[in-house]
């Protein structure tokens, strides 16, 4: 074979393989479900938070920092496995809880804003999720404060600032009632404007 053909053979030999490629790299088609998806969201979202989202919540912040009383400071973090195993499985609910926010029927206008924070709370859960399970005591502290963040966050723009546009405490809404002094600390304020 002359030096002409080897090129010419390594060339073509090159472009089957890049043809190859790209034929594999294509997309495939998912396999259609044999049963339809079908999602059932008439749970309240009132009841979701207070039922799931607020005790897996308060489960893993309650496993980090510490407490200090007249008695002393006492180490929040697990001592034990099966404490350890607590905060994961309690960041683990969290993780799905924000995709259980997203699903079709459960987000709340403007649903771009709803859709985000739920996406945070899963990712900062993951986060969150991952340093209990190398039991750093300081990691569950530090992204259990990123998971506050992001659930103080989504309270401000669904709950409490419509709240306060709406001139207080909505009927049906599960906040309690605004204590005393704070009542009247308000009347002091809507006198002064």
């Amino acid at each position: 074979m002359k030096m002409s053909g080897k090129r010419t053979l390594k060339r073509l030999i090159a472009l089957t393989a890049c043809a190859g490629l790209l034929v594999a790299c294509q997309p495939q088609k998912p396999p259609e479900p044999s049963t339809p998806v079908k999602y059932n969201v008439e749970i309240p979202i009132k009841e979701v938070m207070g039922d799931i989202i607020d005790p897996a919540s308060f489960a893993y912040w309650h496993g980090s920092g510490t407490e200090v009383t007249a008695a002393g400071e006492k180490n929040l973090a697990p001592t034990t496995e099966d404490g350890w195993i607590a905060l994961e499985n309690a960041a683990g609910v969290l993780v799905e809880t924000g995709n259980l926010l997203q699903l079709p029927g459960r987000a709340r206008a403007p649903e771009g804003d709803w859709n985000k924070y739920a996406q945070q709370l899963t990712e900062r859960a993951m986060a969150a999720r991952l340093v209990a399970t190398k039991h750093d005591a300081k990691g569950v502290f530090d992204e259990g404060g990123r998971v506050y963040e992001v659930c103080t966050a989504c309270h401000k723009e669904f709950v409490i600032d419509p709240m306060l546009k709406a001139g207080g405490r909505p009927v049906g809404t599960p906040l309690p009632d605004w204590p005393a002094d704070v009542k009247a600390k308000q009347k002091i304020l809507e006198g002064s404007h």
